[in-house]
């Protein structure tokens, strides 16, 4: 099988988590955690980075110390995945959904726009698949309403926007390390912030709510969203390597686009002027396909040996957030029903991208007829 990732583990990770283990220092508290926070940071172009137990909770965390609660609307996109959503519910307060951009597949800022109402408090925009929002539209129409933005960063470690890293772009990053990552901590997240007094504040509301001045005093009711000294070991080492992984992710992409890109039928990546994408995972759209044809090329490649994923269900369309008859988010549903992503890790090796476009053009012309 020729899986859709598969982390790189080759450089320090051992040896730093040997270290761990030998030490005891495996829980909350150890070197680790403080080195790959001003690591991270620096990456991300941000004087703070906090580090969490994953992304998730790294989401809740920013909401949290945004004060986002009841009677709070969040705008998300609604192609995404679902945690972005979930973190707002769980604020208490309501994600309202917009549009993509049929190209990017990120924030579509005019119809951003059009959803803002005197509840909106923040608009959290996602780099989907590693290519950055139109961060400066989205930037100029929140500051233009008085609005928080936060950047779900989880799947574009290291891209940019205008040459800044995203992260460093709205008033708060959110990213993931889960395993699948371009870093991986195994699980793990982080909320990167320019502002001290923020960063301070997700800092008690991570530990508990203990006060950093007297241990074992709780000033208000905060979460468990620490992370690992194990964990943080995994990312350090990680971070070593992230420029040469960045690279070989740039190579496996080409190779893709060099393959597939002339394809009739086939949209491969795009990438905006003002951006640098990084290739989280290599995302195409097989034209005019539904969801059951998308699905079926998907189970088709698991017999040829080769793991792929559907693009993310739109939020609209699943239990949880399911709009009125009345709602429609036509990008969004197209995208969901044609998107299909496709083996994307450093460990790939040319002529395992090559064997899957082989099966991914052979398996299209099939379903086709």
């Amino acid at each position: 099988m020729i899986p859709i990732a598969s982390p790189d583990l080759s450089g320090n990770e051992s040896t730093y988590v040997e270290e761990c283990v030998r030490t005891t220092w495996i829980s909350s508290v150890g070197h680790f955690i403080g080195d790959f926070e001003a690591a991270f940071a620096e990456a991300a172009g941000t004087r703070h980075a906090i580090a969490t137990n994953n992304g998730t909770t790294a989401l809740h965390l920013a909401l949290a110390a945004l004060g986002v609660g009841p009677g709070d609307e969040v705008i998300v996109p609604a192609l995404t995945y679902i945690a972005t959503a979930n973190a707002v519910r769980y604020c208490g307060a309501t994600p309202v959904l917009a549009d993509v951009e049929p190209d990017t597949m990120t924030l579509d800022p005019a119809d951003m726009e059009h959803r803002i109402t005197p509840r909106t408090k923040a608009v959290l925009p996602v780099h989907l698949y590693g290519h950055p929002a139109d961060m400066t539209a989205i930037m100029a129409i929140a500051g233009g309403h008085g609005l928080t933005v936060i950047e779900d960063a989880a799947e574009a470690h290291g891209s940019t926007v205008n040459g800044r890293p995203v992260g460093s772009l709205g008033e708060m990053g959110v990213f993931s390390f889960f395993g699948n990552k371009i870093i991986t901590t195994g699980e793990g997240g982080a909320v990167t912030t320019d502002d001290d007094a923020l960063a301070g504040r997700l800092r008690l509301l991570r530990g508990q709510g203990m006060d950093p001045e007297r241990r074992y005093w709780f000033v208000e009711v905060g979460f468990n969203y620490r992370m690992t000294n194990v964990a943080a070991a995994i990312g350090l080492a990680q971070l070593e390597r992230f420029k040469q992984m960045l690279a070989r992710r740039r190579e496996i992409a080409a190779l893709y686009t060099a393959y597939l890109g002339d394809v009739e039928g086939i949209s491969v990546p795009v990438e905006r002027p003002d951006a640098q994408r990084v290739d989280w995972l290599y995302t195409v759209l097989v034209t005019g396909f539904t969801t059951d044809q998308r699905n079926a090329l998907i189970d088709r490649l698991r017999e040829d040996g080769i793991e792929t994923r559907p693009v993310f269900y739109p939020l609209h369309l699943m239990p949880p957030y399911e709009s009125s008859p009345t709602l429609s988010f036509p990008v969004s549903e197209r995208l969901g029903a044609e998107g299909i992503s496709l083996p994307t890790h450093v460990l790939l090796s040319d002529d395992e991208v090559a064997t899957v476009c082989e099966a991914l053009l052979r398996r299209v012309q099939e379903l086709r007829g």
